[in-house]
This record gives structure tokens, C-alpha cells and sequence, in this order.
């Protein structure tokens, strides 16, 4: 599939297990061409090009961390709104700081939410 017509996907990436266990999911999700990943801090920072690619039509999808929801609060600060939004704590992945990701955790999460976006 061209890169041009997949979501956009946008995760937390801050310090915690959950937060880079939603990066690593979206990580994988770009590099499986699920999805293409775009930064959330550029957009957050209201970095002009960052901002236009998040405002371009395409389906966004959201991977939060845990429920404080920053990307989705990122998001909504330039009139966006994912058309899916994944909180990991909804899927029994811990925060946790100075842990790193739990790979299991991380892949059962990436699976359950790529079967659900496919259908």
C-alpha cells in the first residue's frame, strides 16, 4: 500500500513502560505498513509541516499510554480527532517508571489493535 493513503498513526512516547510501549507499537505498525507513523511532539509543538501532515484528511489513529491522553490532547489542540484512539492501560499494560516495555505486553496490545482498525 502507498504511504500516502495509510492513517496516520500518533503515539505517546514520554518516559514510562506504557508510554514507549505505545511508540513501539506504533513503530511497528509504520514499519508493517499498518500505518504511517508522524510525530506528535512536532504537532504539539506546532511545527508547520508536522501540523499540515496531521490536518491532511488522512484517518488518524491515537496510541495513548495511560489515561492522561496526551496525543489525543495534542490533537484536539489543532481541531483533530482520531478515528481510533487506544488508551494501554484499557489493555493491562502497567505504567511504570525506569521499566522498560514488556515485550509480550507490547505484542498482544499491537496485535489487538490492529485487528481491531482492520475491521
Amino acid at each position: 500500500m502507498k504511504q500516502n493513503v495509510l492513517p496516520l498513526v500518533y503515539s505517546c512516547s514520554g518516559c514510562s513502560s506504557a508510554a514507549q510501549t505505545a511508540n513501539s507499537i506504533a513503530i511497528k505498525m509504520d514499519r508493517e505498513n499498518v500505518a504511517e507513523m508522524s510525530c506528535i511532539a512536532g504537532v504539539g509543538g506546532d511545527v508547520k509541516p508536522l501540523v499540515r501532515t496531521a490536518k491532511s484528511g488522512r484517518e488518524i489513529i491515537a496510541i495513548d499510554g495511560c489515561p492522561l491522553e496526551c496525543c489525543k490532547h495534542i490533537l484536539a489542540r489543532h481541531d483533530l480527532e482520531a478515528k481510533h484512539h487506544f488508551v494501554l492501560s484499557d489493555f493491562d499494560v502497567p505504567k511504570k517508571k525506569g521499566v522498560d516495555p514488556d515485550p509480550v505486553l507490547t505484542m498482544n496490545a499491537y496485535k489487538q489493535i490492529v485487528e481491531y482498525i482492520e475491521n
